[in-house]
């Protein structure tokens, strides 16, 4: 008999397989890294190849190293990288281009031009986002205009269109022969082409950007018996599994950490910081810079929103010091040289490399580093750079206060960052409210497990699930409330010295 449900996370940075128990415990993983292709500045790319490839290679060794089959198996979740577009030929599978990832800043003037013709308000009234760099509509639009070849095929139907989730299960599903060209609800939201409403593609959204109907996947909901398909039996799998269940990596978390109720709020650290707000069947439209978006969709049931605040850049911060700077070996390595300093030594980072996303929306900005003297040294940077992480979720907090009329009583973190100790620490201190790291830190891969899981019966409710979740770790707020307001303030100032560095058309 199938115990186990499996769960692939196609990250920015990564691809991992982890397979779970009935109790949401972890029984095995296998994590494979991905280049991060950066062509220009401000272009982020995958290799879409590389990445199915690597899925694959998780998927074999995680069932190795674990002595586990398809056949313990009973469902299949995936969840994903949102936004990120790839375009590929529905007959070869081969990819018109790189995967143009959500960071990639590379449509800004496709983004300004819609702001400016006034069509940013139709957008926002209908996909409930703004026109911005992050969503796939203008990454699609940019293929469809800048690759040879492209509008034609798309225009004949040879030329299709997914974020990473709809990538995997195509090619998982049997590719060119016959492979399920589909997304769910949560992904679809994230493209500037669904109507929260209907659930569905919008005729006069695809108009504004120039996208035949005919490239982009049938929306199904996050769980779902048969919306998916099952895994081919001469595949990485080994045997057929079904494919029950389909999030977008942030709503996962929020399914992951349970967070079923209306004023609900969790906050993963990833590459970016992803705060999502449970809004229950209610979509709340946000006047303060935040997204309103799809939560979740479990089967027949009503669909649920959230608010999102979404954060381009954090741990990618820490990956910066790494690679770029050569300042730390390793992601661990933050902790300790930033524990070497008591502050900041007057020094704030505003990582802005891809803009500025919520809740300013600010495509011109770019990073600075402010407030330096030579006292200061790289523990100091180092120190600066979580803040940026805290600090950020701060400005998110305080817009989703606002929109939602919820204060936040204590803040539910899942990701590798939370991993961090010190940096968890000072998200209380900025924050002036407990942090809490579950058991299972990994709530991406999890949330998925339970949508795929939650279609087959093999939880039969969100009450089962919650039974489930435990808190590892507490952090309680040291700083007092003058420490804090002078903090927020001197960061405010900073994010203000990032404004207006690039020229957009």
């Amino acid at each position: 008999m199938a115990e186990f449900v499996g769960a692939i996370d196609q990250g920015t940075t990564s691809s991992r397989f982890m397979i779970f128990d009935h109790s949401g415990n972890e029984v095995g993983r296998h994590q494979l890294e991905h280049e991060q292709i950066l062509p220009r500045a401000g272009w982020v790319e995958h290799n879409p190849v590389e990445i199915i490839e690597r899925t694959n290679a998780c998927l074999q060794s995680a069932l190795n190293a674990t002595g586990l089959s398809a056949s313990d198996l009973v469902a299949l979740g995936v969840t994903n990288q949102r936004e990120t577009t790839v375009v590929w030929n529905r007959r070869t599978g081969r990819p018109y281009y790189n995967a143009i990832v959500w960071q990639d800043t590379r449509t800004d003037r496709i983004a300004t031009a819609l702001e400016r013709e006034g069509k940013g308000e139709i957008i926002h009234r209908k996909a409930g986002l703004p026109p911005a760099t992050y969503f796939s509509g203008g990454k699609i639009q940019w293929i469809l205009e800048n690759v040879d070849g492209v509008r034609e095929a798309a225009e004949n139907g040879d030329a299709i269109f997914g974020n990473t989730d709809t990538w995997v299960i195509w090619n998982l599903t049997g590719g060119v022969q016959g492979g399920r060209h589909v997304t769910d609800v949560t992904n679809a939201s994230r493209t500037m082409l669904m109507n929260l409403e209907t659930l569905d593609w919008d005729d006069e959204l695809l108009g504004l950007f120039g996208i035949p109907r005919r490239m982009l996947p049938e929306i199904q909901p996050s769980s779902s018996v048969d919306g998916f398909g099952s895994t081919l039996a001469h595949g990485a799998l080994g045997g057929e599994v079904r494919i029950t269940g389909d999030l977008g990596d942030q709503q996962a978390a929020t399914v992951g950490q349970v967070c079923f109720a209306p004023g609900e709020a969790k906050n993963t650290y990833g590459t970016g910081n992803f705060m999502l707000l449970n809004t229950g069947t209610e979509l709340v439209r946000s006047e303060s810079g935040l997204l309103s978006t799809v939560c979740y969709k479990f089967g027949d049931e009503p669909v649920v929103y959230a608010l999102e605040g979404s954060i381009a850049v954090t741990g990618s911060a820490v990956q910066w010091l790494r690679d770029q700077l050569g300042i730390i070996s390793g992601a661990a390595q933050s902790e300790q040289l930033a524990r070497q300093v008591a502050d900041n030594g007057g020094v704030y980072f505003v990582p802005a490399f891809s803009g500025l996303f919520a809740p300013y929306w600010r495509s011109d900005a770019r990073g600075a580093i402010v407030g330096l003297s030579r006292y200061n040294t790289n523990a100091h940077l180092a120190r600066a750079t979580l803040e940026a992480i805290c600090y950020q979720s701060r400005d998110v907090t305080e817009a989703m206060s606002k929109d939602s009329g919820v204060a936040l009583d204590v803040l539910k973190v899942d990701g590798g960052v939370t991993l961090n100790e010190l940096c968890m620490q000072i998200q209380a201190d900025v924050l002036g409210v407990p942090v809490s790291r579950p058991v299972v830190a990994e709530t991406t891969a999890l949330g998925a497990a339970y949508a795929a899981g939650l279609a087959v019966g093999f939880w039969t409710s969100t009450d089962e699930l919650r039974e489930n979740w435990n808190e590892a770790r507490r952090w309680e707020p040291t700083w007092d409330e003058a420490q804090r307001d002078e903090g927020y303030a001197k960061w405010k100032k900073a994010v203000e010295r990032t404004l207006d560095w690039v020229d957009v058309e």
